[in-house]
């Protein structure tokens, strides 16, 4: 990489009329909260009318400042909070053009083996990739856990890898103030001597370029592995070569690209038992992860409690956005009868919300005589004093509550939607 000719692009690319309206329209797509100035991105466009020529000549003139970036925090899977920065929505914009003008300059170097953040190219890409190594023969994986990557990312080693292929400095020294840009955590400022904040539209971009170089070492070597982002795992065929593997790679990634490495996470399995992006690879077959799985079912607890004062349009209206994503993420792995036993169970789960609704017996007993359950069932389901989840499962209650019922008022299918990433001609 260091041999690649200097690519031309500058500032003025960044501020072009079409490359802007480009990345307008791909913030407002995405959303997102309003940053530490407060204007929303249904704001914008009046506040962009009045202040962007001032700011276009400023960031032609290198005397541009970013705003800090607000902090917000999400819950971990693992436990804990990430550390989520917002920049204000004018950042963004500039941001996602910066990123947009250097795409093209560095997507070509980049590795086959990267998959993250890249245009045409997915984590189901990735995950297929290891499936094909295990199925060749690659016996151990070596998983390298970088410890807080994003917060700890060295300014100097990106901005090096970043300079090093552009001619004019220019957008360095806008990727640098962005970097530097501080963040406001509790109305406090703090100053960013480190890392690249999660959140905004470039950070994807500077994670990979950093992260190449570290591609790059492992073809050299001539490493089978797949990336993405930071998340990365190497297939070796012997245990001997996958521990000398990950302790050469930890120090390259430790004393060249100033990355810390979590030794106490980072670990030699046997392939088969490795977990990358949520999947495992259980007798040579991709599957999902056990802790996939479960945060899965916790979260359709959450959103069928029975204590969850919603309407019950909305309640369908959450389930099918939240069960709709993560079948298409992790709808390649499920076994159709796993699907069709995630149905069942979800709708015993909505049954028991109708149940508490209709918490006295006279109207419980009425409404399932109403939906068509037989009368004397109707009776004995609603005098009984057996709990929720059992009554949800009698002749009554499945009857009256049916899955055309269900269905028709919007329950999500989760065996249709398996249906829908399966045979998507026959749907």
């Amino acid at each position: 990489m260091e041999d690649c000719p200097l690519d031309p692009v500058t500032v003025e690319d960044v501020v072009k009329s079409d490359n802007i309206l480009s990345a307008w329209k791909q913030v407002k797509a995405n959303r997102g909260a309003p940053g530490i100035d407060g204007i929303t991105i249904e704001e914008f466009p009046a506040y962009a009318h009045e202040s962007w020529k001032g700011i276009k000549t400023s960031l032609l003139e290198g005397t541009y400042c970013p705003c800090p970036v607000k902090r917000a925090e999400i819950p971990k899977d693992k436990g804990g909070v990430r550390p989520l920065g917002i920049p204000v929505v004018m950042d963004r914009v500039i941001q996602q053009a910066v990123s947009q003008v250097l795409t093209p300059v560095f997507e070509p170097q980049f590795s086959e083996s990267s998959f993250g953040f890249r245009p045409n190219r997915s984590a189901h890409m990735a995950v297929k990739k290891v499936l094909r190594l295990i199925q060749k023969g690659y016996a151990y994986a070596v998983d390298i856990d970088l410890e807080k990557f994003f917060d700890t990312v060295n300014h100097d080693a990106l901005m090096h890898r970043v300079s090093r292929r552009l001619k004019d400095k220019g957008i360095p020294r806008l990727i640098g103030k962005y970097l530097r840009a501080g963040v406001v955590v509790k109305g406090s400022l703090k100053e960013t001597s480190g890392g690249v904040p999660q959140g905004g539209p470039l950070s994807p971009l500077l994670s990979n370029i950093l992260l190449d170089d570290l591609d790059k070492e492992l073809e050299k070597r001539g490493h089978q592995f797949a990336r993405y982002a930071d998340d990365l795992t190497r297939l070796v065929k012997s245990k001997r070569a996958a521990y000398r593997v990950m302790e050469s790679i930890s120090r390259f990634l430790e004393e060249v690209l100033k990355v810390k490495v979590n030794r106490d996470k980072s670990r030699v399995v046997r392939a088969e038992e490795s977990t990358f992006l949520g999947f495992t690879f259980a007798k040579k077959r991709l599957t999902i992860s056990e802790k996939s799985l479960a945060r899965f079912k916790t979260q359709l607890r959450l959103l069928t409690g029975r204590s969850w004062g919603v309407s019950m349009d909305y309640r369908y209206y959450k389930i099918r956005l939240y069960a709709q994503g993560w079948i298409n993420y992790f709808g390649v792995a499920l076994k159709y009868n796993d699907a069709v036993e995630m149905d069942h169970w979800l709708r015993r789960r909505i049954r028991m919300c109708y149940l508490k609704q209709w918490n006295r017996a006279r109207r419980r007993i009425g409404e399932l005589i109403k939906l068509g359950a037989p009368r004397y069932h109707a009776i004995l389901t609603g005098l009984s004093r057996k709990g929720y989840w059992h009554l949800a499962k009698t002749l009554s209650t499945n009857c009256g509550l049916s899955q055309a019922f269900l269905q028709k008022r919007g329950l999500a299918s989760i065996r249709t939607l398996w249906i829908k990433i399966h045979y998507p001609a026959k749907t």
